[in-house]
């Protein structure tokens, strides 16, 4: 598939190492010749330097023979109009970023039909939505959503003190009142598909399926109950904070913001409902934070626009002992590295937003077989999480689970069935019709008949 992304800052360039692994044929475009240079001296793509709006530079392009075109510039309406161009001369599918909030709130639907586009994208609500997501359920390090949240994946870090270390998956099983399946292990930097005799250890991050609604019981179960605090502070007045806490106050929770520019400070607030509250000074100041209550609250966000900051201070809000900290790391290879020195919830807006579109890539060039509906990346990108709905001539249908010869590094995880949620057994099949959650390690999957040897 031919693919275009316009705009290659740190969001544009995720975009296309994500489209290049997924091997599409990609063109980048961006107007500044240094990021080209670099993007052509990184990629086996070809890059284009101009701009995006003129007709000249989308036939240079070869737009007309374009099946995805993404554009990511920092300009919402450069690539809403870049978008509208590429559509009328002949690219099949366009996606703009479009962040203003004006926009988001007031007629993006508008906006979206009259320009024709396939998809609005918003990286810093999406991720605002990611930690709320989190927030809600702290005993999670990371929260995904399957078949409109009836199962939910969370990856939970077994902590020492766990009453399930060096306890086996089967005898698991059989403690827990809810039914639940194991679909990947990270110990160390390696991924396991667990079976049944596999036994967990202190450190392991563990990525556990489950229905929604049992979701309190498991933890239960498990000895991992977190309560969910209702006091947030969040260190940073950006796009990303401003949703957060509009979603965190429209739920009834207690949203502090914390941001040191002052003219951001009123902008906020004055869109923010009123128990949501902006607090104007350095948020890195450890007397400030003690001030306004950082070893009381149940949870602190960090979402400076520095990883580092974000590290360091979440590291001392840890010192200070608060239930639930979360930190948001742009670059990939820093969040590894703050994961690895002991921060648990490590979010970043461009695997986010890479996974939104990898789905959507992938969903575009679907099988007869059956069609990505969901999709999310674990365990430091080495595993997948897929939901598949299920067409007519897949290869697996009405044949009981325990009769497939799965591949080693792919395991079924949840089957949908109308209004059913079936955790899966040995004796379930998978039926035209079913949306299915298919976890895969060391693969990229694009067909459901790819998991069968």
């Amino acid at each position: 598939m031919k693919v275009i992304v316009v705009g290659c800052g740190k969001i544009g360039r995720t975009i296309v190492e994500s489209m290049v692994d997924e091997r599409h044929d990609v063109v980048a475009i961006d107007n500044d010749p240094q990021v080209i240079e670099t993007i052509t001296n990184t990629y086996d793509v070809m890059a284009v330097c101009g701009n995006a709006t003129s007709r000249e530079m989308l036939q240079q392009a070869e737009v007309s023979k374009t099946d995805l075109f993404i554009a990511v510039t920092e300009s919402d309406e450069v690539n809403m109009l870049s978008c509208f161009l590429a559509k009328r001369m002949g690219a099949k599918y366009t996606v703009a970023r479009i962040r203003e909030t004006a926009y988001n709130e007031d007629g993006l639907q508008f906006l979206t039909n009259e320009l024709e586009l396939s998809m609005a994208l918003n990286p810093e609500r999406l991720t605002a939505e990611a930690l709320f997501d989190i927030l809600k359920l702290p005993s999670a390090v990371n929260v995904d959503n399957f078949a409109g949240k009836k199962i939910q994946m969370l990856e939970i870090v077994i902590k020492h003190s766990s009453p399930v270390c060096n306890v086996t998956l089967q005898d698991l099983r059989k403690k827990c009142p809810v039914q639940f399946v194991a679909c990947a292990v990270q110990r160390g930097n390696e991924v396991h598909i667990p079976t049944g005799a596999f036994s967990l250890q202190a450190d392991d991050k563990v990525a556990f399926m489950l229905q929604r609604t049992d979701t309190h019981k498991f933890l239960k179960a498990i000895g991992m109950v977190q309560k969910q605090g209702r006091d947030v502070i969040i260190l940073g007045g950006s796009a990303v904070a401003y949703y957060l806490a509009k979603l965190l106050a429209n739920n009834n929770f207690y949203a502090k913001i914390i941001e040191k520019d002052q003219e951001s400070c009123v902008k906020i607030a004055e869109k923010l409902p009123s128990n949501a509250t902006v607090i104007h000074g350095d948020g890195l100041s450890q007397d400030l934070l003690l001030e306004e209550g950082l070893n009381f609250t149940d949870a602190f966000v960090a979402l400076t626009g520095k990883d580092e900051e974000n590290i360091l201070i979440s590291f001392y809000a840890m010192s200070e002992k608060v239930p639930k900290v979360i930190t948001k790391v742009s670059h990939s290879e820093t969040a590894v590295l703050a994961e690895r020195l002991g921060l648990d919830s490590v979010v970043s807006p461009r695997k986010i937003v890479a996974n939104v579109l990898t789905r959507y890539a992938r969903a575009l060039s679907n099988s007869l077989a059956s069609k990505v509906e969901t999709m999310y990346s674990l365990m430091d990108g080495k595993a997948e999480a897929l939901e598949f709905t299920v067409l007519p001539d897949c290869n697996i249908n009405n044949i009981p689970l325990k009769e497939l010869k799965l591949k080693p590094n792919f395991i079924i995880a949840g089957i949908i069935r109308g209004k059913e949620t079936i955790v899966p057994s040995g004796d379930d099949c998978v039926c035209a019709g079913d949306s299915v959650i298919v976890v895969a390690t060391d693969a990229r999957l694009r067909d459901l008949s790819e998991i069968v040897r």
